[in-house]
């Protein structure tokens, strides 16, 4: 099994996916980081960051019900695993405890 340290981008995709819950495939993804950073990406770059997800047991795919709109065809949608969860946990808990060491004096103001 492949690490499950998350990189800034590794990171930012699976708190979208957790957010996005039942809805989380590759186009919405895309659609929600783009609202959210305001960055241009390519569809191709986000969803060869939710294969690496998956390669790391951070999130599971399945694949939805087919739907007109895509043509009949179904889409791999993506949850947040247990581990997963962890990781982002574990994120969040070294951020919070470097944010909370910062002294007030820190950035000048």
């Amino acid at each position: 099994m492949k690490g499950t340290h998350l990189g800034e981008f590794e990171e930012i995709v699976l708190l979208t996916i957790a957010l996005l819950y039942n809805d989380a495939y590759s186009v919405a993804v895309l659609e929600s980081l783009d609202d959210r950073l305001g960055r241009p990406m390519s569809l191709g770059v986000v969803h060869r960051t939710m294969q690496r997800l998956e390669e790391k047991k951070l999130v599971h795919s399945h694949f939805g019900e087919a739907s007109a709109e895509r043509g009949g065809r179904r889409k791999r949608l993506f949850i947040v695993t247990a581990a997963g969860e962890q990781a982002l946990r574990e994120s969040r808990r070294i951020r919070n405890e470097l944010w909370d060491g910062i002294s007030e004096t820190a950035f000048g103001n």
